[in-house]
């Protein structure tokens, strides 16, 4: 327990990796003679969290039981689960299976440069504030632009963050918001439904609560292409053990 409270945290492994065209899901390409989800497993078996929930696509149930969790000996993964058709059905799944934790944090398992500074942040955040995820102040400017790619409104970049994860909430208040979310799914139209793209968003439109930035890293990269492969090969190997 931190702070006598009992966290558990939510690994998402389910992606496909379809915008990187490879045969093998994203989170299980080689980095280091080790699947890319070991990093992110690792990050937390090594943190102060109480269990881990992974859920995992149901075709690779059995790879990250047996030949991930097992293998390296991961004592905190108390669960392996599985997805659903979207991300924030596999959140669901995961949630399902909570059972007594204060706070649950969910990170994506195609993010395996978390560092222990940003779990621990957010632990504190959420501790604070009820709901918070991990975010950057955003480097570019950001434009809007109409159908013809012509600009339009320039925001300010003072007030602009990226939004990466761990994204952390009270349990029952995101367990809460998932179920007001499978119970109006159907009804919600098809533009409604791509705005949900993450648990910020469902927190944020199925309760009306407020969700607050903690400062994550910009090292914490998400996979989605080839290149950002090797960016998190030379990251992991300047920030851990290559065996």
């Amino acid at each position: 327990m931190y702070k006598g409270k009992r966290f558990t945290a939510i690994i998402l492994a389910g992606g496909s990796g379809k915008r990187m065209s490879t045969k093998r899901p994203k989170q299980y390409m080689d980095i280091h003679n080790k699947p890319m989800l070991y990093y992110s497993i690792q990050a937390f078996q090594e943190s102060d969290v109480d269990e881990i929930i992974i859920v995992s696509d149901p075709a690779h149930h059995d790879y990250c039981a047996y030949y991930i969790v097992k293998k390296y000996r991961f004592s905190k993964v108390k669960r392996v689960v599985d997805g659903g058709e979207e991300r924030f059905q596999s959140t669901a799944n995961g949630l399902k299976v909570v059972k007594d934790s204060d706070y649950v944090l969910i990170h994506d398992g195609a993010r395996p440069c978390i560092s222990q500074e940003t779990i621990l942040r957010c632990m504190d955040s959420v501790i604070e504030h009820g709901a918070c995820t991990a975010a950057v102040p955003m480097i570019d400017t950001v434009c809007q632009v109409d159908d013809q790619n012509r600009i339009g409104h320039i925001p300010d970049r003072n007030y602009l963050w990226s939004i990466q994860t761990p994204q952390c909430f009270r349990t029952q208040e995101i367990k809460h918001a998932h179920t007001m979310l499978e119970e109006t799914y159907a009804h919600l139209t098809e533009q409604e439904r791509k705005t949900i793209t993450d648990d910020v968003r469902v927190y944020q439109d199925m309760l009306g609560l407020d969700v607050y930035t903690c400062l994550g890293s910009y090292e914490n990269i998400k996979v989605t292409t080839i290149s950002d492969i090797n960016k998190v090969k030379t990251y992991i190997a300047l920030h851990t053990k290559v065996l």
